[in-house]
């Protein structure tokens, strides 16, 4: 058995990393199968050697998150589990600390794995960003929040929203209403996070300028979009020739941020994705860059990154099975 002990001086800093009802020390002693507990401000820890030594390691980077005056929550507390467990700790609380953005409201927003700090920082560097991984890594809404930040410092002069639909096979013709109430249950999320970073009331009038706009991907054909931040949202469901047409419509001063999770792909049989297809082709052009995020970027609740790694072993497993009996 060994002992580990570590003193926190300040109430407010050890209040901060044991959590409400001391949550986040449950949360290590069960992930960590260690004793750890709370004894007139020292934090300490007992159970087998090589165990208590990695949560030694853990616990002293979560205290460096606290540090830099961020939160501890079971997400990040598992997060910082699963990068110690890799080697990959370092510079964990600098990820957590860096401010993309400012919503309406006052909100900081900052990414939350090293995923989304690599996908911010390509969205910085390049003039094209596919950003590609499962649901609830934030890759739409991060992108939201950089061109609305693009806006505010005037780097930009409009943000167009765009997206396949699918579902109604590019027609939208039997949707009530005009153009935007026919594409509006397909960009809701990105209606959604352009509220928050602008507020309400300001979207609105920035739609009614034309600063904002949204329309289907078939409504970009023929076009030259400069001056722009383009987003183009589930674009796994993009074919080959509406991939092409709409990287083609790149024009001067602008950025274009495509996003798509290729686990999730609508098209009819026998039909190549876009995304997939273009993220191969294009992959050694400066200026273009393809972020791969993953289930440890999954910022939802917890048990969504788990959803997501059983999917993903699932499919793994029927590709197996698949090859095993080609090979018969």
């Amino acid at each position: 058995m060994k002992e580990y002990t570590v003193e926190i001086k300040s109430g407010n800093k050890l209040a901060e990393f044991l959590g409400v009802f001391d949550e986040n020390l449950n949360v290590l002693s069960k992930e960590l199968s260690v004793v750890a507990y709370v004894d007139d401000g020292f934090i300490k820890v007992s159970g087998e050697k090589e165990k208590v030594e990695f949560a030694k390691t853990v616990i002293e980077k979560l205290l460096d998150v606290v540090s830099v005056s961020e939160p501890l929550d079971k997400s990040r507390i598992l997060y910082c589990i699963d990068m110690a467990r890799e080697g990959n700790l370092d510079g964990v609380e600098k990820i957590f600390s860096g401010v993309i953005a400012v919503t309406s409201r006052g909100k900081q927003i900052k990414p939350k794995t090293v995923g989304q700090k690599k996908y911010v920082d390509a969205i910085n560097k390049n003039t094209i960003v596919f950003g590609v991984g499962p649901a609830g890594t934030g890759k739409t809404y991060l992108a939201v929040c950089m061109a609305a930040v693009a806006y505010k410092q005037k780097l930009t002069e409009k943000i167009i929203l765009t997206r396949p639909a699918v579902e109604a096979g590019e027609k939208l013709g039997f949707l009530p209403g005009d153009l935007q109430n026919k594409v509006d249950p397909y960009l809701r999320p990105l209606y959604d996070a352009l509220g928050e970073m602008f507020g309400y009331e300001t979207y609105q009038k920035l739609i009614e300028k034309g600063v904002i706009e949204i329309a289907p991907l078939a409504y970009m054909r023929g076009r030259t979009l400069s001056n722009s931040y383009v987003i183009l949202d589930e674009a796994q469901n993009t074919t080959k020739e509406q991939m092409k047409m709409f990287l083609t419509r790149l024009g001067e001063n602008s950025k274009m941020l495509i996003t798509g999770d290729v686990t999730q792909i609508d098209l009819p049989q026998g039909k190549e994705s876009g995304l997939i297809h273009a993220t191969k082709i294009l992959k050694n052009i400066d200026g273009i860059e393809t972020v791969l995020l993953t289930h440890k970027d999954v910022v939802r609740n917890p048990l969504v990154s788990e959803i997501v790694k059983a999917y993903v072993k699932h499919e793994e497993k029927s590709q197996k099975d698949i090859k095993n009996d080609s090979d018969k």
